[in-house]
């Protein structure tokens, strides 16, 4: 199985934080939550955004979401994959050098990527993501094309792959998100 990086940070979405990290590792990959500045055992806060009929998502204070790696120990070489997650956190996230160092390394090197909801902000300050074909959370769609990248407009409940980019929307796409990134790592499941 896989061993797969996910960065965090405070006020990621919680669902996109706690469904991809146990879901993975249900069906047997190993999975490191880091943090910029953060150690094993520290927590992030997750917050909940929620779709209510206003302009954009309502947003609602989440969980502690504990880390299980220390962000000055990881080598990204060490990893088969890497999950971005959405919420507010891409927006700091997008900011730390190593973080966008770390987000090259993996689409440098052609690994599985998966990012939902916010976290084609990072993909998108990396400068790697030019002619792909990205979905993510509407408000993201100036980014991504600025970013020389094709904005896929689906509904909020799909994901779209291109390559070994595995995007979706929201939290509303869990299944066909975590669908598609198990078939692009080639996860087999028996029951």
């Amino acid at each position: 199985m896989s061993k797969i990086l996910m960065l965090c940070g405070d006020f990621g979405e919680d669902y996109e934080v706690m469904v991809p990290f146990q879901a993975l590792q249900a069906v047997g990959h190993t999975v490191h939550a880091i943090a910029p500045d953060k150690k094993s055992g520290d927590h992030v806060m997750t917050a909940i955004h929620d779709f209510e009929g206003q302009q954009t998502y309502s947003e609602k204070p989440g969980h502690r979401f504990t880390l299980n790696a220390s962000f000055g120990d990881i080598d990204p070489t060490k990893y088969d994959a890497l999950v971005v997650l959405g919420g507010r956190a891409p927006e700091y996230l997008r900011m730390n050098t190593r973080v966008v160092e770390i987000a090259r390394h993996f689409l440098t090197n052609n690994k599985p990527v998966a990012s939902i909801c916010h976290g084609a902000q990072l993909l998108a300050a990396t400068g790697l993501i030019k002619g792909r074909k990205l979905s993510a959370y509407p408000a993201c769609q100036i980014e991504v094309e600025l970013a020389g990248a094709e904005y896929v407009g689906i509904a909020i409940d799909a994901a779209v792959t291109d390559g070994n980019l595995v995007m979706a929307p929201a939290w509303p796409a869990h299944p066909a998100w975590i669908g598609q990134f198990l078939a692009v790592l080639g996860t087999r499941i028996s029951l």
